[in-house]
């Protein structure tokens, strides 16, 4: 059965001398405002590591497959879904119908498409496009973040060639020594009743993913991330009784240190007076 109560979330994470989010566009260092100097995290990088915990936990249970991942294209799944509804494959300009039925196999059978929702319409077997109930903003920083580039050696030459010319070679590693990151999110219990049919235990699973998300992604680019609290507002109805934004206002953070280095140089403080119809859940 679907959820009736629609979420709001806060996340608040941080990094300590690891990069958490590595911008392509800048030689992988970390992400960065350029004007305001704060640092941020994509979605994606976050959903990334949801859907990896859920697949680590669930290891393949029916109903929790997940569809973005490096395995196989996504046409082919889709193709799954068209054998196992047992409908018409390979046919342009598609019967809705048969559209509808294999969008609603996609979401019983991958929690990230009944999560996030998908764009599932290329191929000649499209199964819809899906709005997700789960939508999370961008991290970011607390305060400006300060990006150092180490200097690093390595003695494992790749080639012959390299070998010639010395036992170690140069390189470079970019971190933030530390920061605090804030992420939002939300929960709408309407599209979860009208498309995806997510249930009460898919958002339970969520929470665990969220408190857990770093614990089995550690590497030594990343550093030491900790998930430091989940705050949750859940509404009594679907469509909610209050505007996101005054509940995450709520929640605040305040600098004790003129350089952070660490959580305690954070005074996090939350209003507990809700309004009527909401409840306060601290998760973490």
């Amino acid at each position: 059965m679907a959820i009736n109560n629609r979420y709001d979330f806060v996340m608040i994470f941080d990094v300590e001398n690891g990069n958490p989010n590595g911008d392509p566009d800048a030689g992988n260092a970390p992400r960065i405002d350029a004007e305001s100097g704060y640092g941020f995290i994509t979605d994606v990088c976050l959903k990334r590591k949801i859907r990896n915990y859920v697949e680590l936990v669930k290891n393949g249970e029916a109903g929790y497959n997940i569809l973005v991942k490096a395995d196989r294209s996504l046409n082919s799944k889709f193709e799954d879904a068209y054998d196992a509804e047992n409908l018409k494959k390979g046919q342009k300009g598609k019967n809705p119908d048969d559209v509808k039925k294999a969008r609603d196999y996609m979401c019983r059978n991958y929690y990230d498409v009944r999560m996030f929702g998908a764009v599932m319409s290329t191929g000649d077997n499209p199964c819809g496009i899906v709005r997700g109930p789960v939508q999370i903003n961008f991290a970011r920083s607390i305060s400006t973040i300060n990006i150092q580039d180490i200097t690093i050696t390595r003695q494992a030459r790749t080639t012959n060639d390299r070998m010639e010319t010395g036992a170690t070679e140069i390189g470079k590693k970019s971190i933030i020594p530390y920061g605090l990151y804030r992420a939002e999110g939300y929960i709408s219990a309407a599209l979860a009743n009208n498309v995806t049919d997510l249930t009460e235990a898919d958002i339970e699973l969520l929470w665990d993913a969220i408190i857990n998300m770093f614990e089995n992604d550690h590497s030594a680019a990343r550093g030491k991330m900790c998930m430091r609290k989940l705050i949750v507002f859940k509404h009594d109805n679907i469509l909610g009784n209050c505007p996101s934004h005054l509940l995450f206002d709520k929640v605040k953070i305040e600098e004790k240190s003129a350089v952070p280095r660490g959580i305690d140089d954070y005074e996090i403080t939350v209003d507990k007076e809700m309004p009527e119809g909401v409840e306060l859940i601290e998760k973490l």
